[in-house]
């Protein structure tokens, strides 16, 4: 039997951290996901934690775990997925490291994803955006750093672990054209332009922020960096408090990510072009950005408007002038109308 505990430590502190160098959100996720598996099969099995061996976790024990997280557990079919990831990439590294495993390995890594229902993304419209943009009070320093952070994720679609993660030396103010380096998925950098309003809320908050020794722009009241889910609860509160002046909030579950697809689909309508859209927001690839496509009606109109043929292609209708249509002799109400338009109530015509 091969320990369980020793493969799982290296797994995450040398594959994952220092071979892979992937980010804490995977770490955190990936640990998440072998907490409740270890805590799963021991209590199965009657070993605690550190007693497991790899034999333990065979395909059939890693397909009841699964099970048991949609139906004891409630998790999503998303979230179930999540969990197998972190599964399959250890048992790839078991492949390597414990060859004898390897038809194990095979049956483990076998087990397919779930299908997800794909649901189009929640969004506000442009007038739910800026009564939430509006909410907090910028006569606070609380205040000024909030709306910052909102202008952030709207304007500049950031992630919540990029709006957060944000440092100070990565921001440049001082130039033609404002700008701030942003560090996203896959230890992927961008550098986005920053509009205006953007610009104009962040000089406010650097004024306010204080000689805070983190490194990170945003900062809470002890000098420490935010977190995202501190930023998410900035979020849900300054949208509660815009449901007085704009009622269809009420309904509508907002978080950071929902700035970012309202960033996304606001880029989408005023460019027209998907692979701008996946740039600003840091996409690897064109097929996380078309969920957009889905979602904005006017990209189907356009579509509409390509293949339908002239005479049927959106207009404004207009019943035509009777003398007008009598000049250009068209045919009036199946009517000749070459004729004499005043024998039809038309407009007379001279004698002379």
């Amino acid at each position: 039997m091969t320990p369980l505990a020793p493969l799982v430590t290296t797994f995450f502190r040398k594959n994952l951290a220092a071979d892979k160098g992937v980010s804490k959100n995977t770490l955190a996720s990936y640990s998440y996901a072998f907490k409740f598996l270890c805590r799963y099969v021991s209590l199965r099995l009657g070993k605690t934690p550190s007693e497991l061996a790899l034999e333990d976790l065979d395909a059939g024990t890693i397909r009841d775990f699964l099970e048991h997280l949609e139906c004891d557990g409630r998790n999503t079919p998303r979230t179930r997925n999540l969990r197998l990831t972190a599964i399959r990439s250890f048992m790839k590294y078991v492949e390597y490291e414990v060859p004898s495993a390897l038809e194990q390995v095979r049956r483990v890594r076998a087990i397919s994803n779930k299908r997800t229902q794909e649901r189009l993304v929640n969004h506000l419209t442009r007038e739910e955006m800026k009564v939430v943009l509006d909410a907090p009070d910028p006569s606070t320093r609380d205040g000024i750093r909030d709306q910052t952070m909102l202008y952030l994720g709207f304007g500049a679609g950031l992630r919540a672990s990029e709006v957060v993660g944000l440092r100070l030396d990565e921001i440049e103010l001082d130039q033609p054209y404002p700008s701030i380096l942003v560090r996203g998925k896959g230890r992927r950098q961008r550098r986005l332009p920053l509009w205006k309003e953007a610009t104009r809320a962040l000089r406010a908050w650097l004024a306010v922020r204080g000689a805070a020794p983190a490194p990170e722009v945003f900062v809470n009241n002890r000098g420490e960096a935010l977190t995202t889910s501190g930023f998410s609860y900035i979020v849900k509160k300054h949208a509660h408090a815009a449901q007085g002046s704009c009622p269809s909030l009420t309904n509508k579950r907002i978080s950071p990510h929902v700035l970012r697809h309202t960033c996304a689909l606001t880029t989408l309508q005023a460019t027209r072009d998907i692979r701008k859209v996946a740039l600003w927001l840091g996409h690897a690839s064109l097929k996380s950005t078309e969920i957009y496509l889905r979602a904005d009606p006017t990209e189907k109109l356009a579509a509409i408007e390509q293949a339908l043929p002239p005479e049927l292609r959106r207009g404004v209708f207009q019943v035509e002038d009777k003398l007008i249509a009598w000049l250009s002799g068209r045919k009036l109400s199946g009517v000749n109308a070459w004729e004499d338009p005043a024998n039809r109530g038309g407009p007379a015509t001279s004698s002379a």
